[in-house]
């Protein structure tokens, strides 16, 4: 088998971050989500992974290259305009051939990995294997209808009266008969080749599709809220470790990672949490459900449930900072009048002077 990322959206949800950064580069505790998809696909024992991009692809590029680092092959597949999830299945079949492989959302995050799924599909007679999972507002999704054996009738894209509460998590398993079903769909009202038209067709035309209820937790990582949940699930998973520097005035539970070269003097960290490599916390508190990327500055401050990005600085801030995603290479200090209360979303480069006590 082999894989296929789709990498190539704008992340228009995540602005003012995507203004300048791959959406699917955000980290999610300290890793970006991008690379925990390449590491749940090679999980699953597959080495050849096509990446499809667009505007971002330098950077991706850069990030990500050959695929070494993770003992894969990496190719890309640059995508014009983002016209849809079975464009980008159409214009990689030179890689991926008559090859059975998975598709995965470039900004998905899944509890458990896909290696039982990608075993299951590899063992069975399927045409194609889709996931599937409860969701409180399927009209934002791709809904699907089943019978009552749990077959595939009807897919939808966003219905405005959704057939069930089913979404498709965007993962998504083929054979090469999905190429005749890319080639044969129409765009869509949004201009778009739907994938859920594509499976509609192999469902119409009595392929076997199977459907796979997800029954652990999944995020799309489109919005600021979702950054933030997925990086509270995240780090509850995390088998904490300290490879920083921990002095004998601070406390630090046992729910933490410390990275390599981070330094906490005289502070408080209370997991789940991480500390990202080369980040200094200095007089600060750390709270649950926080990430601080590396090469970072937290002094005489304090920060709860929120990310951090690399190369930014948070100092002398007399009220918590809480539910906030920073971008990179974010100043943020004290000025002179007093705050009420502080909620962000920091794009990189920013520098953010916030009101604050005289002299205190």
């Amino acid at each position: 088998m082999k894989g296929l990322i789709l990498s190539g959206g704008k992340g228009t949800r995540l602005y003012p971050l995507t203004y300048t950064s791959a959406k699917q580069l955000i980290p999610v505790a300290n890793k970006p989500v991008l690379f925990r998809v390449i590491e749940a696909i090679r999980d699953a024992g597959i080495s050849d992974i096509g990446i499809v991009v667009g505007d971002t692809a330098e950077e991706i590029k850069r990030a990500v290259g050959p695929g070494k680092q993770w003992n894969i092959n990496i190719t890309y597949i640059p995508q014009e305009a983002p016209l849809g999830l079975a464009h980008a299945v159409k214009i990689s079949q030179e890689f991926l051939g008559d090859d059975h492989f998975v598709m995965f959302l470039g900004d998905n995050v899944i509890q458990g990995g896909i290696s039982p799924l990608i075993a299951q599909f590899a063992s069975s007679s399927y045409n194609s294997q889709i996931v599937l999972t409860q969701v409180d507002h399927p009209q934002q999704y791709g809904v699907a209808q089943l019978d009552d054996s749990g077959q595939i009738i009807k897919l939808v894209e966003k219905p405005k009266e959704p057939p069930s509460n089913l979404a498709l998590v965007g993962i998504y398993m083929f054979d090469a008969h999905i190429f005749e079903a890319v080639n044969a769909i129409k765009p869509s009202w949004r201009g778009e080749l739907e994938i859920t038209d594509a499976i509609q067709w192999l469902v119409d035309r009595s392929y076997n599709v199977h459907a796979y209820v997800h029954r652990g937790w999944w995020i799309d990582t489109g919005k600021p809220t979702d950054m933030l949940e997925a990086n509270s699930l995240v780090l509850e998973e995390l088998t904490p470790t300290i490879e920083g520097y921990v002095d004998r005035d601070s406390e630090v539970d046992s729910r933490v990672t410390v990275e390599q070269g981070a330094e906490i003097i005289n502070s408080v960290v209370r997991g789940p949490a991480i500390i990202g490599k080369e980040t200094r916390l200095v007089n600060a508190y750390v709270g649950p459900f926080t990430s601080i990327y590396h090469h970072c500055l937290v002094e005489n401050a304090e920060i709860s449930r929120s990310i951090v990005l690399e190369h930014s600085q948070i100092r002398n801030i007399n009220r918590r900072i809480e539910d906030s995603l920073i971008g990179r290479h974010v100043v943020v200090h004290r000025s002179p009048i007093r705050p009420r209360a502080y909620k962000f979303t920091l794009g990189d480069h920013s520098q953010l002077g916030l009101l604050g006590d005289e002299g205190s």
